[in-house]
């Protein structure tokens, strides 16, 4: 069958739309098809490619509570139940396990006068793949979203699910790394298809069942889950249609097992509008006595959200807030949907219902696909991609702090306070989105692979992008034909007839007399005098300008390709914060700029020690045909503060090239391809820590065959 939009199908059911979307064997929508066809490839040999290995690639875990479908799954799928899972019967652990925890942040004045904190938040239903043969690692292309506007998010749900593949998905490590170092928890995704798209009520009966102790072991099972690879929750969908009253009670007190067992943890719930105490599928579109005993009973707290179906009206949502009051709750635990798989900011949305300008926010909202961001684009470039994303967060005018007047959609830079995680020495930012063309290290291309990998971004500046100056605006963009380092770096262009400031971070820093600030940048046009801007105090009030200090950038060396490294000391600014980072261009007089920033950094200048080396690098894995290998390698980790590792091979003649980095302990190689008659494919590990300086390597063979 072909696939309905969610759009066609409102009027059978906003949920069944999604289980439609998501296919009811597997089948996939265009987007889903052309991530199916992307990632396998990039990943894996092509099927009856004669010099294809085999195939040892890792992949998001998905599961079945417990009963599997009948029949057979189809090819490329994995039936597993998760009843039966285990930590150590998992052979992909290693390569799906997040390394970086959960970071705290902080709300900062907002840029913009509208902007509002402790109010509505923003949730995100996002497919970053297929549900099957989704790669745990990132591939080997560019066209990937690519989030980075973290700032703005209170939550990511990892989203998918058929009845032909799973309905239980756990979140790759990527995403999770990414997101924690932004500060976001991650949820992985329980999804009970509608009957009409392959739903079986047994799942629903597997999920909630107990054991001859009365426990609840599914519900054991997913904070073991979570806990095990390193994410913060599950989002809970019951569109399973067929249930009675006492299914719905047994749901809620599963719900509550799950939040008991979890909550030690820190894990949460998000329980979508679907299922009500009828135990029959009535989606509400509102918080209501239908369906309010899942997110708070007469017991207390059953679920800490609950994303409310996309059937909403404002005085439904009126009434949810009201209602969550009166329960104790706060309004702003309840996310109303808004689909943007179809139209993204082209959508109609009645913002007034849920953000309006003149009185508090209603609820909170969610996005359901905002990867349409990506999916819609016919040049599906990175540099595309990206702008067309900070389109949909930041707004047409592409400044939180200048926003173009609105005509319907309504950024959420313009509405929600943007946060950041920017609060301890030592920082860097590289401008690195976790996806490019190729690789740099120092300003040189190490890898003219593209590739895609979230757990090695950046933490990126959250206002894109804030510009303040007296004459005409430059562009600013994250761009892809030069780097520092990893796959981009900041490019500001145009004709400046004024100094342009361009907003950075906004940070808690503590700055002590040996605090230093330094610069990795390249001039392309123009002769630009560049000043870094600290502020030691935040703005009076949203939309106000931030009080920099102003400090010139002094040259300290030079890099490669036209790379140069300026330092500015911070010890006049000693015992104080800072608040935020800029930078300032002056052209000296009407001329054309073209400036680069490769990275930034703050830090204390004291003795530096190289990061403490991995051990034992080891190839776990591998399969051989025709010059060409797949490899699975796995290592120890480094002893004390690690970013990321980094795994380079060393060719013949004495060149390195970038393989690929990760935050785990363990990489998957698709493809290695013999050098030449080489006897043996040489490979490294660094450790790489936070200011990028790399470790003494760890390193192992794979003799060719």
């Amino acid at each position: 069958m072909t696939p309905p939009t969610r759009r066609g199908v409102l009027a059978a059911g906003a949920g069944a739309g999604a289980a439609a979307l998501l296919g009811a064997t597997g089948t996939a929508t265009r987007a889903q098809a052309a991530q199916a066809t992307v990632a396998p490839s990039a990943g894996t040999p092509a099927p009856g490619d004669p010099a294809a290995p085999a195939d040892l690639a890792p992949y998001a875990s998905y599961w079945f509570p417990d009963t599997l479908p009948q029949g057979a799954p189809g090819p490329g799928i994995t039936w597993r139940s998760l009843k039966q899972w285990t930590p150590e019967s998992d052979p992909d652990l290693a390569h799906n396990t997040a390394s970086v925890p959960l970071a705290p942040r902080f709300t900062p004045v907002p840029a913009n006068a509208g902007a509002r904190g402790g109010q509505a938040r923003i949730s995100s239903l996002v497919s970053f793949g297929p549900t099957a043969q989704n790669p745990s690692q990132g591939s080997a292309t560019a066209d990937h979203y690519a989030l980075t506007h973290w700032a703005y998010l209170d939550e990511l749900v990892f989203w998918g699910g058929s009845s032909g593949e799973g309905i239980v998905l756990a979140p790759n490590a990527p995403v999770i790394d990414a997101a924690h170092r932004n500060g976001v928890p991650v949820l992985g995704n329980v999804f009970l298809p509608p009957v009409a798209y392959g739903g079986d009520l047994q799942w629903t009966r597997d999920l909630v069942q107990r054991d001859s102790a009365g426990r609840f072991p599914i519900a054991e099972k997913l904070v073991q889950v979570a806990r095990t690879y390193g994410f913060d929750g599950w989002f809970v969908n019951a569109e399973t249609d067929g249930g009675d009253s006492s299914l719905a009670a047994r749901m809620r007190e599963f719900l509550r097992a799950l939040r008991s067992a979890g909550a030690p943890h820190g894990l949460r719930i998000t329980w979508y509008d679907a299922m009500n105490s009828t135990g029959r599928v009535g989606w509400q579109g509102a918080l209501n006595q239908l369906n309010q005993e899942f997110f708070e009973d007469r017991a207390g707290r059953v679920a800490d959200t609950v994303f409310v179906d996309f059937r909403w009206t404002p005085q439904s949502l009126a009434a949810s807030g009201a209602l969550a009051g009166r329960l104790g709750r706060s309004r702003h635990e309840l996310w109303a949907a808004l689909d943007m798989e179809s139209n993204g900011w082209n959508s109609s949305v009645r913002w007034d219902a849920i953000i309006p300008r003149g009185r508090d926010h209603v609820i909170s909202f969610g996005f359901y696909r905002p990867e349409w961001t990506r999916n819609h684009l016919t040049d599906r470039s990175p540099g595309a991609f990206h702008r067309a994303d900070d389109r949909f967060w930041t707004g047409e005018s592409l400044d939180p702090a200048h926003p173009a007047p609105e005509r319907g959609w309504r950024a959420p830079a313009t509405a929600v306070a943007d946060r950041s995680t920017v609060t301890a020495l030592p920082f860097a930012c590289a401008f690195n989105t976790g996806h490019g063309e190729r690789w740099y290290e120092d300003g040189r291309v190490t890898s003219d692979t593209p590739w895609n990998h979230l757990g090695l971004q950046d933490r990126l500046p959250g206002r894109r992008w804030a510009v303040d100056g007296a004459g005409p605006r430059p562009s600013v963009t994250l761009d892809f034909a030069n780097a520092w380092r990893g796959g981009s770096s900041l490019l500001v262009a145009g004709t400046l007839s004024a100094p342009a400031v361009v907003g950075l971070h906004c940070t808690r820093l503590p700055l002590t007399r040996s605090t230093v600030l330094e610069l990795v940048h390249a001039t392309e046009a123009g002769t630009p005098g560049i000043e870094v801007g600290v502020a030691t105090r935040e703005p009076a009030a949203p939309g106000e300008p931030v009080p920099y200090t102003w400090l010139k950038a002094q040259a300290a060396g030079s890099g490669r390709a036209g790379w140069h490294t300026s330092r500015v000391g911070l010890s006049a600014l000693a015992g104080r914060t800072a608040y935020g980072l800029a930078v300032r261009i002056t052209a000296g007089g009407n001329r054309a700029v073209a400036w680069r920033l490769g990275a930034l950094s703050v830090r204390d200048d004291t003795a530096r020690r190289r990061p403490t080396a991995p051990e034992a690098l080891t190839v776990d894995a591998s399969a051989q045909q025709d010059g060409k290998a797949a490899v699975r390698l796995s290592w120890r980790r480094a002893a004390g503060p690690v970013r990321h590792y980094e795994l380079q091979r060393l060719l013949p003649d004495g060149t390195r090239r970038f393989l690929g980095g990760t935050c785990g302990t363990a990489l998957y190689l698709p493809a290695v391809i013999r050098s030449g008659r080489e006897p043996a494919a040489v490979f490294e590990v660094r450790a790489v820590d936070e200011l990028y300086a790399a470790s003494a390597p760890a390193g192992t063979t794979l003799t060719w065959t």
